[in-house]
């Protein structure tokens, strides 16, 4: 793990996720001790013997070498195989950031819309501290809060109490007790949202893998650390998104778009969208151009007005029809989304539907990075 090695003589470092190396001067029968530490991969199971060969050469001469190991003893989450690490990012398996498309409150109403927001620690044995960023959607501005989560518990907060009024998205990063950002695949989150429109959905949380031996250089002397989702340090991040199933308005529904940039600087503030293209499908396969632009957060329920097309959208989907549709920016920037359907005669007609789910992830980014601020928790 980068950052990691001491030694009471000389000087070490850790090159790669497979070399530690380290040069000095040892006095005659002085020992020379080397510290560093290293991380399991998340794929290694219980019973399985590791082992690290260190080997010297000293004044030019013949190399020696001793080896160590050690046999796996953490405990099984559960039967079967860990997911792999390196899948995507996805709201169907653990990870050490949590990213959710959207919480709100209404601080005149917070009966008619706020988000209740979930969080677990899976693991069996290791407690869990999470450091919370609440990106607003309209400013981009930052609040953050520390939670520390025993093995096996889960917590559930709010909007309306931890932040009332805002409508935004939210960030979960996995951290040590220095605030560092670590390897902790065990996190899984949901939520409920709601508004006041109506729309209702719950909507998992985009857990993203740390990888083994990835992990950005962090330690006390830290005020921030850049996390990078290249697919080296973490999973890469969705780039193109798309809605598989867009229907009718004609038809009763009120179909509501979520879009938020993922990345930035979190001890100033989040990015924002920029110029979003797209292309609107309709059921006979014929595509239909369109642009979007927004802040951290773009947020509007599809209509002739939204997005903007020619022709518009209820020609292009009429009643009776559906279609698709892809998103994607022109530059190399990180997306993730949703959408939340709303129709009225749900309890009268059989073919309407309520409900809401993450957007699918056609390609992907290596380019998105998050800066995180680096303090104590104070739990």
């Amino acid at each position: 793990m980068p950052g990691t090695c001491s030694a009471n003589v000389g000087t070490c470092n850790v090159v790669n996720f497979t070399t530690v190396a380290w040069s000095g001067t040892p006095a005659g029968g002085q020992a020379v001790t080397i510290k560093y530490m290293a991380q399991i991969g998340d794929q290694i199971t219980t019973d399985t013997q590791l082992c690290i060969t260190s080997s010297a050469n000293v004044g030019g001469g013949p190399a020696g070498s001793v080896q160590a190991c050690l046999t796996v003893n953490c405990p099984a989450l559960a039967q079967g195989a860990i997911p792999n690490a390196m899948s995507p990012a996805s709201d169907q398996k653990a990870g050490s950031v949590l990213f959710y498309n959207i919480y709100s409150s209404d601080a005149s109403n917070y009966n008619a819309q706020n988000t209740r927001i979930s969080i677990t620690n899976t693991h069996l044995e290791i407690k869990a501290t999470v450091h919370i960023f609440f990106v607003d959607g309209v400013s981009c501005s930052v609040a953050d809060i520390y939670i520390c989560l025993t093995p096996n518990q889960t917590f559930t907060i709010l909007a309306s109490d931890i932040d009332p009024g805002t409508t935004g998205y939210l960030i979960a990063v996995a951290v040590d007790d220095k605030g560092c950002p670590v390897n902790f695949n065990f996190l899984i989150g949901d939520e409920f949202v709601k508004f006041a429109t109506g729309h209702a959905a719950n909507l998992g949380a985009q857990a993203i893998s740390a990888l083994a031996g990835g992990l950005p250089l962090c330690n006390a002397n830290s005020m921030t650390a850049i996390l990078n989702f290249d697919g080296i340090s973490y999973n890469s991040v969705p780039r193109t998104l798309a809605v598989d199933n867009i229907p009718a308005k004609g038809d009763g529904n009120d179909t509501m778009l979520l879009l938020n940039r993922f990345g930035g600087n979190l001890t100033t503030g989040g990015l924002t969208l920029g110029t979003i293209t797209g292309q609107i499908y309709d059921d006979v396969e014929m595509g239909y151009n369109f642009t979007l632009s927004g802040g951290c957060q773009l947020r509007g329920s599809f209509s002739n007005s939204f997005p903007r097309t020619s022709p518009r959208f209820e020609s292009v989907i009429p009643a009776g029809r559906s279609g698709w549709m892809k998103f994607y920016s022109e530059s190399d920037v990180g997306l993730f989304g949703a959408v939340i359907n709303l129709n009225k005669n749900s309890n009268a007609q059989s073919g309407a539907f309520n409900q809401g789910h993450n957007l699918h992830k056609l390609t992907l980014t290596q380019a998105a990075t998050l800066t995180i601020p680096i303090f104590p928790p104070k739990c």
